[in-house]
């Protein structure tokens, strides 16, 4: 048996907790697109609660498993990570905006009455506030700081559902690491701003998430190593009718045929996929 393979387990799809809004325009297709391969890709990434709760928050796989909540099944094969694993790390994705003029946002965040919009000046300091707060980039250069009302953790989450609703539907975003916008402005002619999210510690995000509040959609990364990809895990053993412990014991016998057959490998360098 290769060693440290990647903990998968048959999960109860009612156990699994979302930490953030999924993306509905691409749960949809992925529905049929479950139904017409008939595998599950690439298994989920969920993590324990600290509550006793037997409930797990999925740090990646949102889409699938909304799509396989919605064919109605009964469980799912995951990657079950602890919280004190230093393999697990969660960054901050950011959202570049186009597809809607500048000044609209602009004049739709002025309407959030939580929030005021304060035109920062490099060259200044400003006194910091209660939360590490959202920035603005803009494309001529301005650069925004949305300051917030002083409130408690679950209105400043919020407050940031407020924000991402303003142009998640009625423009267009892709999600970045990057912070500075120069580089986009040749990507995209039309782009509105450069918006930049604070960063999360995993045990709020967990605390968040056994509350049932979720962040906003696509302002979080967890990175987790190793990974189970291309696991391409026959869908109809999870939507059976039989024992969730027989599952896992398939599962496992599953796994081990596929270690046999060599059809199991780990990369250990970067690695860039082209059939994404």
């Amino acid at each position: 048996m290769i060693p440290n393979l990647p903990t998968l387990r048959i999960l109860p799809l009612e156990s699994l907790i979302l930490h953030e809004d999924h993306d509905y325009q691409r749960a949809l297709p992925l529905v049929e697109k479950l139904r017409a391969v008939g595998v599950l890709r690439n298994p989920p990434i969920v993590m324990p609660l600290a509550d006793d709760s037997n409930r797990f928050m999925v740090l990646d796989g949102a889409n699938r498993v909304t799509s396989l909540r919605e064919l109605e099944f009964p469980h799912i094969v995951a990657q079950v990570v602890e919280a004190n694993n230093p393999n697990v790390n969660l960054q901050t994705w950011n959202h570049v905006t186009w597809g809607m003029k500048t000044k609209t946002l602009l004049s739709r965040l002025r309407r959030i009455k939580e929030l005021e919009l304060v035109k920062v000046n490099p060259r200044k300091s400003v006194d910091a506030p209660k939360y590490v707060p959202v920035q603005i980039r803009l494309p001529d250069g301005g650069f925004y700081m949305l300051r917030e009302t002083p409130s408690d953790l679950p209105t400043h989450i919020s407050t940031l559902h407020k924000i991402v609703n303003l142009y998640k539907t009625s423009a267009s975003l892709d999600r970045t690491s990057q912070t500075l916008i120069d580089t986009f402005k040749h990507i995209y002619p039309d782009i509105a701003a450069l918006i930049i999210f604070p960063h999360f510690k995993i045990k709020t995000v967990l605390k968040l998430a056994a509350q049932q509040i979720v962040l906003p959609t696509g302002i979080t990364r967890f990175t987790v190593s190793p990974r189970a990809l291309h696991l391409n895990y026959p869908l109809h053993e999870l939507s059976s009718g039989k024992p969730m412990e027989y599952k896992q014991d398939y599962l496992q016998q599953w796994v081990e045929e596929r270690v046999k057959k060599k059809g199991v490998r780990l990369y250990s360098e970067a690695t860039f996929l082209f059939d994404e």
